[in-house]
């Protein structure tokens, strides 16, 4: 299994609540794909340099996890099907020496 991390953008207009929930269903979909979730990092609300979607601001979760290859395909399936997440990026952490 190897690393990974995403980092989120999410909609501001998203209730604790629902961004709780978003989070609980990627989360879901990391563990049917054999994963593991080692840490979810929330950045909190912050300034935008650019409008994204015409909002100035946006919310931000680093999602850190150990899964097969194939994981992250299905993972950025789902994101991009998902409403209130702006944007993403996954890339595939070093190996630790």
């Amino acid at each position: 299994m190897r690393k990974f991390e995403t980092l989120l953008l999410l909609s501001p207009e998203l209730a604790s609540d629902a961004r709780e929930e978003l989070l609980s269903n990627l989360t879901g979909v990391i563990e049917r794909v054999e994963g593991n979730v080692l840490e979810a990092d929330h950045w909190g609300m912050r300034d935008l340099a650019y409008p994204v979607q015409k909002f100035m601001r946006g919310y931000y979760v680093r999602l850190e996890f150990e899964a097969p290859g194939t994981a992250v395909a299905e993972l950025e399936r789902i994101i991009r099907i998902t409403d209130g997440i702006f944007k993403y990026v996954t890339v595939k952490l070093e190996e630790a020496k």
